[in-house]
């Protein structure tokens, strides 16, 4: 018999950890290849982690409810075969190997520093020296500056001169903010747990609010003509397609649109340069009781108002029904999110890293506004970005949200087709 390992997979694109939400294994427990063993959720996605051996569970590492980098061990096999001993020598050898490192002088450690925590580190303004690493012998990893990143407490040396009181209250400031935060509950409060799926989704919000500059700007937009279309075309429409002609789906393809004229605005930060996506996948919110999913529109430029409608529907009824594909989460270039759907006005939506922009379509409302030197009821819109100002500049964005403003208002029964 041989003893194997099962690491956390990588479940999307971006994602870079899961959370172990349920073992369906135990101890003991005989699996064959393929066979589910834990459910993990990430941010993106929830989905099964298949066996990738036939044997028996040794030993489960990771417990319900813990967070893991992608790689990371997660449990245990034994498997039958013949490469028992050269693989259980190899294993004795490396832990050996972390003890006896682990037991060396921790500052002659981190003096090894890889590139991309020295890139990092520099980018970020993080002394090296006040960072403990958890990676093997005591290193500091790319994870550990990550989770600093994240936290928002950016360690720095304290200027000589600095007086001893100061330099003693921050660093007792930074030790409490590092900490949970106490919040005192009374009888009659109701304590909910953090599930996996929210955790993930806090992690990935901070870091988006710590890692991207976020900048905002909205313009409104007169979809009279639009509401107009909509309302003649909607029962013809349910009655022929089974699935009904939101709104929703002519902004989608007029953002697609506006994206296409405006490649500069489906692109995404990496470091040393700036990708723009040749295709324009767009990511759609998709919000459970619990947490908030982005299935994503493929070549939504390429498809019709009623193609984009059909997709809408059956992501939206995948992601609410728990069915929804790690595949259906991948590959989105830019956020558009029906913010409208809540009868909300005007909002600041938070970045889908690593995307340079999310748009918020906020509800359609009546409002009087002046045409022609006069007041007329019209219905209304209001169109908010949030971007990436690493990536994008005002002007750009500007022009983008006139081009989206320009497609909308003059979509009408006379002039767009919706197939």
């Amino acid at each position: 018999m041989a003893l194997e390992i099962i690491t956390m997979p990588q479940l999307g694109e971006s994602v870079t950890e899961g959370t172990i939400s349920k073992w369906l294994v135990a101890v003991g427990d005989h699996v064959n290849k393929y066979d589910p063993i834990a459910d993990v959720m990430t941010d993106k996605v929830n989905a099964e982690i298949p066996s990738s051996f036939t044997g028996i569970i040794k030993e489960i590492v990771a417990q319900e409810g813990e967070t893991l980098s992608v790689g990371e061990v997660i449990c245990k096999m034994e498997v039958e075969g013949t490469a028992q001993t050269e693989i259980e020598k190899t294993m004795d050898v490396v832990d050996s190997v972390e003890k006896e490192q682990k037991q060396e002088n921790s500052s002659s450690k981190k003096m090894r520093y890889s590139p991309a925590v020295l890139k990092l580190s520099q980018e970020h303004g993080i002394d090296l020296s006040l960072v403990e690493g958890t990676g093997m012998g005591g290193r500091i990893t790319r994870k550990d500056l990550l989770k600093i990143i994240d936290s928002g407490q950016i360690p720095q040396q304290q200027p000589k001169t600095a007086d001893t009181a100061l330099k003693i209250d921050n660093k007792v400031n930074s030790s409490i903010s590092s900490q949970p935060a106490v919040v005192p509950s009374v009888k009659g409060d109701i304590e909910v747990p953090v599930t996996g799926v929210r955790r993930a989704i806090a992690t990935n919000m901070l870091r988006s609010k710590h890692e991207i500059p976020h900048a905002w700007t909205m313009v409104e937009v007169d979809v009279t003509n639009l509401v107009s279309l909509r309302e003649s075309q909607k029962q013809l429409f349910k009655e022929k397609e089974g699935f009904s002609l939101t709104y929703f789906a002519f902004f989608v393809k007029a953002i697609a649109q506006g994206l296409k004229e405006f490649p500069q605005m489906n692109a995404m930060w990496a470091g040393d340069k700036i990708i723009q996506k040749k295709e324009i996948n767009l990511s759609i919110a998709v919000a459970t009781e619990d947490a908030l999913f982005v299935p994503v529109i493929k070549h939504a430029d390429e498809k019709s108002i009623k193609g984009i409608a059909r997709e809408i529907t059956e992501l939206a009824q995948k992601v609410r029904t728990g069915t929804l594909t790690s595949a259906e989460m991948q590959g989105g270039t830019f956020t558009v999110n029906n913010t409208g759907s809540f009868g909300s006005v005007q909002s600041m939506g938070i970045i889908n890293y690593p995307q340079a922009a999310i748009l918020q379509v906020e509800s359609i409302v009546k409002r009087p506004v002046v045409r022609n030197d006069g007041i007329a009821v019209r219905d209304m819109v209001n169109l908010c970005l949030s971007l990436d100002h690493r990536v994008l500049d005002g002007l750009i964005c500007g022009r983008f949200l006139q081009r989206v403003k320009e497609i909308l208002e003059n979509m009408s029964t006379e002039n767009t087709s919706i197939y």
